[in-house]
Order: structure tokens, then sequence, then C-alpha cells
């Protein structure tokens, strides 16, 4: 299993990541604990933005990140406080970094998506009545405050599907964070 990650587009990614922030001086050290240190409990996890989004966030205008989905799926009671996010452009590279701060996970209804649109529209440069009508169908969202937003790369990501969110490391398995970062 060592030796597929190590070859997998996952693990030249977060390689290419580790090397991309090694000067920084909090990432420098954070990423290189989230992947090597065996006691921490934390993911790292490939977002795919579309702008003007992914702009907001690498310009610290969109502190929360939101995913809204018809299906459980990740990032839903997937991400957590301290999880690393690669900020990915839609069919392009990975261009930045950031790190989970409180998470909220929403069982979606007119309500609670009304009190979301109260309190996290301008977190989320949410304000057109657009983005909230186009999300009234789903049946879960999953907001997150990000901090630390590190401008980085490109770096090339050969993700193909068309997934929004992938989990790249599994804690539950720590072969999955081989070949990541070097020490």
């Amino acid at each position: 299993m060592r030796d597929n990650f190590k070859t997998s587009w996952q693990s030249r990614v977060i390689q290419q990541v580790c090397e991309a922030v090694r000067n920084d001086p909090f990432w420098g050290s954070r990423l290189s604990e989230v992947v090597h240190d065996k006691s921490s409990n934390n993911d790292i996890h490939l977002a795919v933005f579309v702008e003007p989004f992914l702009q907001f966030m690498l310009e610290g205008k969109k502190t929360v990140e939101s995913r809204f989905s018809k299906r459980l799926r990740a990032p839903h009671k997937r991400v957590k406080k301290g999880d690393v996010i690669l900020l990915k452009r839609s069919g392009g590279a990975v261009v930045g970094i950031c790190q989970v701060g409180s998470v909220w996970f929403y069982t979606l209804g007119p309500e609670s998506l009304r009190a979301m649109r109260n309190d996290f529209a301008w977190a989320l440069c949410a304000n057109s009545p657009g983005f909230w009508s186009d999300r009234r169908h789903m049946s879960f969202a999953t907001l997150m405050r990000v901090s630390n937003v590190v401008k980085i790369g490109p770096i090339p990501c050969a993700k193909q599907d068309r997934r929004g969110w992938v989990v790249l490391t599994h804690r539950d398995s720590q072969d999955s964070l081989l070949g990541g970062c070097d020490e």
C-alpha cells in the first residue's frame, strides 16, 4: 500500500504543497505535523473552487467555506477543526492552502437555510439571492470557518473526476499518510 500511495496523484500533490510552504512561518511546520505526527488527528482535504469564490478565499474576503449536497458525502461529518484544505481551481492547479476552524453541519430545511443565510452570507461572500435559491433543494450543508489562508503554486493536480471535495488522508489509516512531506 505504501508504494501505491507514493505514486498516486494525491501523494504528489501533498509532497509539492509541503515543498511550497516549507519556508512559511505557519505552514512550514503545521503541514509537516499533520502528515508525520501520529498523534495528530487531522486530515488533509482537497477542495475544488470556481470563481469568484476562490479569489475571495485567497484575498481573505471569504472566511467561511460551504459545501451543499443532496446526499451525505464528504466533507459532511468528515472534516473537523484543525484539518487542512488544499484549494484547487476548477479544471486547474492547487493554488492555496488553509486550516479549518469551526465546523457546522446542517440537515437542511427552509428554516435552517434561512438561518444559515442570515448568519453566514457575508462570511460566505454569498449575498446574491441566486446562491441561496440554487441550494434550496439540497439536503445537507457543511460550513467551515477557515484561517491561515496562503496563496501557493500553482501546483499541478492530476485529479480527473468530478468530485468537488476529496479527503486525501485518513487518520484511521496511517499508511495513507506515507510519502507526504519529507522530514
